[in-house]
Parts: C-alpha cells; structure tokens; sequence
C-alpha cells in the first residue's frame, strides 16, 4: 500500500466505516458541488453509447460510475478496473455483483501489469488530483502506455477554476485541509503532465462548472 494514501487518504478510502460513509450517490455528488451526474455522463459518452473491446478503468469510484460504464458495454467486451486497495476493490465488487464482464485487479497505478497497448479505451476519474506529482507522472504514463495506438484515453478530474469563480479560493483552502496534491495538480494541463506533443495526440478539453472540472480525451494516432 503506498505511503502516502495511508498517510493523507486513510480516511477516505481506506478504513471500512469510510467506504461505507463516502459509498452514497448524494454525498458524492456534494463533494463535487452537485457536478458528479454532469461529469460521469460526459465521460461515459466520450468512451461511447456501446463500447466495445477492452476498456481499462484505472482505480475505483464511488458512486455509480463503474455500473454505469459496465452497462455500456457491448457483448463481448470487458471492463478491467484497477485498484490498489483491496477494499475499494471489495466494495466495487458489491456494486457490479456477478457481471462477468468486468474483472477487478489490485494493481499500482503507477506500475500496472498490463502489456503495452492492451486496452482500447482507459478511462481515469478523479485520481490524479490525489498523487504526489512522481506518482502521477507515472500513472499518465502508464494511462499511455497500455492504451493501443487508436485508442483513448478519458480523464476526468479538478482543473484550474477561473478567476472569476470564487470556488477557486474556496478550493484552496479545501485543498490545504484534505487534499495535499491537489494544488500541485492545478499548475499544468493534463497533456503537459502527460508530455504530449499535441501533433502525436488528438487532445480535447472540457470545462465545467466555471472550470473546477476538467474532461480531457486523448485520441492516440495509430501512426
């Protein structure tokens, strides 16, 4: 288990009474000031209505993500869903129940078992935002990595609001409270984390909420 979600995130995705706290569709949607619906469907649209193939979905979620997405698959395709913590993984498992189209892996993100290219589409949501910046270096990476030329890749996380947007100091001191890494998080665009070439890559962004969130797709070209 990584040092350092023992150390800042114990709280919330470690210890088995959090899980239980934090497993509500409400309350998900309130940590993300009533925005989880908007994002989930924006992101479950951009890896498409009837997704086939084998998608990777890089750390467990709560709320309901992971079903939804599970829903849109097509026959034969499978959903491969990553985590670090066994119990993420368990309460994943209670939400899909016997689906046998998606397989649960306890795996690092930053250091996956996947063989390059293995997946068509990879989606990452809100996990960035809780990396040490060496961590989430490697984790983009790997988003990279195991994802086929062709292939896209979806994250959907926090962004840099504008400066307008008084969430964007609201945030900050939510920020220095709970989330260590997420200020960090804020100073680069997620394709200059990645180090893509904007040539190599098709790359889409999408704000909301006065751009606290951010959707970006990768489309990697197959040359």
């Amino acid at each position: 288990m990584p040092s350092y979600l023992q150390k800042a995130y114990w709280w919330a995705y470690l210890h088995p009474r959090a899980v239980r706290f934090f497993e509500q569709q409400w309350l998900i949607n309130l940590i993300l000031w009533g925005n989880f619906n908007n994002l989930r469907d924006a992101a479950l649209e951009k890896l498409g209505h009837s997704i086939e193939g084998k998608t990777l979905q890089i750390a467990c979620v709560y709320g309901d993500f992971t079903p939804r997405l599970a829903q849109q698959l097509t026959p034969g395709a499978i959903l491969d869903v990553i985590d670090v913590a066994p119990v993420q993984l368990d309460n994943t498992r209670s939400k899909i129940g016997s689906n046998g189209q998606v397989r649960l892996h306890q795996q690092d993100s930053s250091k996956m078992e996947f063989q390059d290219g293995e997946f068509d589409n990879t989606v990452v949501f809100f996990l960035l935002h809780e990396q040490p910046e060496a961590v989430r270096l490697a984790t983009i990476a790997e988003a990279v990595r195991v994802t086929r030329k062709g292939g896209r890749i979806v994250f959907v996380d926090y962004h840099l609001p504008a400066v307008w947007n008084p969430m964007r100091y609201v945030m900050k001191g939510i920020f220095k409270l709970l989330e260590p890494y997420a200020e960090n998080f804020w100073c680069k665009d997620i394709e200059n984390w990645a180090n893509l070439d904007r040539n190599q890559a098709g790359i889409k962004k999408r704000l909301f909420f006065g751009g606290l969130y951010q959707m970006t797709s990768i489309d990697l070209n197959a040359g």
